[in-house]
């Protein structure tokens, strides 16, 4: 069973038509890990030197930071909206 670790794509059902449809959600999934990763860049270069110089309160840090999180992870979540041949 070494092929499917070997293969850039592993199709779970033998339909070959289902290549587009992997490669669409495959750069949309990259597409997304860039976007989430940009924002938690963000959110730290604003939040982290305001919370070193004092001028954040700790909860309101804390706060931010779940926040940032939850942006995050709801980024994510659109791509369960994610529909094969839809644009």
């Amino acid at each position: 069973m070494i092929a499917p670790h070997a293969a850039a794509i592993t199709l779970m059902r033998g339909d070959v038509a289902l290549v587009p449809a992997a490669l669409d959600i495959s750069r949309r999934t990259v597409a997304k890990i860039r976007q989430n990763l940009f924002w938690a860049f963000i959110y730290n270069v604003a939040g982290i030197p305001l919370a070193a110089f004092g001028f954040l309160n700790p909860g309101v840090a804390g706060a931010a930071m779940a926040l940032r999180s939850v942006s995050v992870m709801g980024n994510a979540l659109l791509l369960k909206r994610w529909k094969p041949g839809a644009r």
